[in-house]
C-alpha cells in the first residue's frame, strides 16, 4: 500500500468501518484516479459517508430524510428475491425487509444488502434514509449504508417491544402497525365495495375518547355494537392515508363491548366525546403530525393562486392543466369550483382547502354565477381576484381534518362559518392583552366607543 495514502484509508476505517466491503475504499480509489490529492479525497468521503449525522428515534422519522443515525431492534425480517429487468445492469438479487423498533415506536425497514443481525438483535445504522411507501414512512438502507450488530443496548427487549401497546387515541400514529384501545362509536355507517371481483361489506365510522377522533374501517362483522356502544380494541392495524392514521379492525382484531361498572371508571362518556369539538389554536394543530375533525379559526390572510374555477377529470377528479390530466392523459375537463386561503389567528398559520361546497358558501357566488364573471370578464383570473378582494382580512371558523408536512400545515375543511360572538370575543381579548380591560371594567365599551352590550 502506498505510505502516502494508508493513514488517510486507516482514519476512513476507523470513522466508516470496513471500507472495502462498504464499497467506500472503490469510492476513494476512484478518486485517485481523478488525480484528487489524498487528503482532499478523504475529506469528500468523510463529508459524503459521515458528515454530521443525526441520531434518530423512530418517533423522528419523518418523509425524505437523509444521512441519519437509528439504533433499534429487529422484530421481523425476512427476504424476497428480485427478478432482474431486461436490459437493465444487474444489481442486488435480494431485498431485505421487516420492521425495526425502539422504545418509542416501530418502522418497516428495507435493505439492498444482509443485515448482521436476525429476529431480536439490535443493529446501528449509519447514512440511512426514509421514503414514503403505501402512505407510510419507510426505513431505507441503501448499499452505501453501514449496519453493525450492537452488543449492550438500552434498547428494551424483544418481548416487551413485540407487545401491542394500548394507546388514547391522540397518541395514534404513523410509528404504530398494531394498537389496543378503548373508545365509543360516533358515527357508523354499512356499504358495499369490490374487493378482488367481489362484493365485500365493509363498515367504517368515527371512535372517540376524551383525547381526540379517529376514523376506523371493520372488514368483520359488529355483532351488538352500534353508534353509542364503548366498546374495547385488541389488535387493529393502523393505517395511513394523507398522513392521518385510521384503525382497521381486521378477522384478528378482537372487539369487544366495555360493561357498565368499566364505562363508568373511563374518562370520557358517549355524550362528552360527541360533544362539538372545542376551538384549537393553530399552533397546537401543527405541533401534531395530523388530526381528525378539529376546529380552528383565524384571519384569511392569502387567497393562493390555483383558486376559483378549475378543471377536474371525469375519471380521477385530479385537476386537468391545459387539457391534460396527469394520469389519463388528454380529458374533456369537468369545471368545479375551489378555495386555497391561508388561515393565520396570530399563534400560526395554515393553508384550508375549501372544495366546491364551502366555496360557495363562503364566496357569495355559485359556480354558475363565478362562471358568468369570468365569461363577461373575458379573464381566467376575473373570479380569483374577485376571491381575494371578498376574502382577504375575513375571519372564519373551519372543521375539518389536518397534516403536517414539508410545507407546513395542510386543513382540509368540511365546514366553515363566521363565529357569531366573534367580533365582542375577539374586542375584549384585544383589550385584555393591551391592558385595557380594567379601564372599562364591565361596561361592554371598547376603546373606540363601539358598544359590544
Amino acid at each position: 500500500m502506498d505510505e502516502k495514502i494508508a493513514p488517510h484509508l486507516e482514519e476512513l476505517t476507523r470513522a466508516l468501518g470496513d471500507i472495502d466491503k462498504t464499497g467506500i475504499r472503490a469510492e476513494f480509489d476512484k478518486l485517485l484516479a481523478f488525480h484528487v490529492p489524498p487528503e482532499v479525497a478523504k475529506e469528500t468521503i468523510l463529508r459524503k459517508f459521515g458528515g454530521k449525522r443525526k441520531v434518530l428515534k423512530v418517533k423522528d422519522l419523518s418523509a425524505s430524510l437523509k444521512n441519519f443515525e437509528i439504533i433499534g431492534r429487529i422484530l421481523d425480517i425476512g427476504e424476497k428475491a428480485l427478478r432482474p429487468q431486461e436490459g437493465v445492469q444487474a444489481g442486488p438479487s435480494k431485498l431485505y425487509t421487516g420492521v425495526l423498533a425502539d422504545e418509542t415506536g416501530s418502522v418497516m425497514f428495507s435493505s439492498w444488502k444482509e443485515l448482521p443481525g436476525s429476529v431480536g438483535d439490535v443493529i446501528n445504522i449509519k447514512n440511512a434514509y426514509t421514503r414514503l411507501w403505501q402512505n407510510r414512512i419507510r426505513l431505507s438502507i441503501g448499499e452505501q449504508s453501514l449496519v453493525s450488530k450492537v452488543s449492550d443496548s438500552s434498547i428494551p427487549q424483544l418481548s416487551e417491544l413485540s407487545k401491542t401497546s394500548a394507546k388514547k387515541l391522540i397518541d395514534i400514529g404513523a410509528a404504530d402497525f398494531s394498537v389496543n384501545t378503548v373508545a365509543c362509536i360516533l358515527r357508523l355507517s354499512h356499504r358495499e365495495v369490490p374487493v378482488r371481483g367481489k362484493q365485500s361489506k365493509v363498515i367504517s365510522g368515527v371512535l372517540a375518547d376524551e383525547t381526540a377522533r379517529l376514523p376506523f374501517t371493520a372488514w368483520v362483522e359488529l355483532p351488538g355494537i352500534d353508534i353509542g356502544s364503548i366498546i374495547r380494541i385488541e389488535g387493529a392495524q393502523i393505517r395511513m392515508f394523507r398522513g392521518m392514521p385510521s384503525i382497521n379492525l381486521i378477522s384478528s382484531t378482537k372487539v369487544s363491548s366495555v360493561g357498565v361498572e368499566e364505562a363508568e371508571k373511563l374518562a370520557f362518556t358517549f355524550e362528552s366525546a360527541a360533544k362539538d369539538p372545542a376551538l384549537l389554536k393553530i399552533e397546537e394543530i401543527a405541533s401534531k403530525d395530523s388530526m381528525f375533525d378539529v376546529v380552528a379559526a383565524g384571519n384569511v390572510v392569502s387567497v393562493r393562486p390555483g383558486s376559483g374555477i378549475i378543471s377536474r377529470c371525469p375519471e380521477c377528479s385530479r385537476v386537468v392543466l391545459k387539457a391534460n390530466c396527469r394520469v389519463h392523459g388528454k380529458v374533456e375537463g369537468v369545471r368545479d369550483m375551489r378555495i386555497k386561503a391561508v388561515l393565520d389567528d396570530g399563534t400560526g398559520a395554515m393553508s384550508v382547502m375549501f372544495p366546491r361546497e364551502l366555496a360557495e358558501v363562503i364566496y357569495g357566488k355559485t359556480l354558475e354565477e363565478a362562471e358568468q364573471l369570468m365569461f363577461s370578464d373575458i379573464s381566467k383570473d376575473a373570479v380569483y381576484e374577485d376571491l381575494r378582494r371578498i376574502l382577504t382580512g375575513r375571519y372564519l371558523a373551519v372543521r375539518g381534518n389536518s397534516s403536517n408536512g414539508e410545507y407546513g400545515v395542510s386543513f382540509v375543511a368540511e365546514s366553515a362559518w363566521v363565529p357569531e360572538d366573534d367580533l365582542a370575543v375577539r374586542v375584549v381579548e384585544l383589550l385584555r392583552r393591551l391592558g385595557l380591560d380594567e379601564e372599562y371594567p364591565g361596561s361592554g365599551v371598547s376603546r373606540g366607543g363601539i358598544s359590544l352590550a
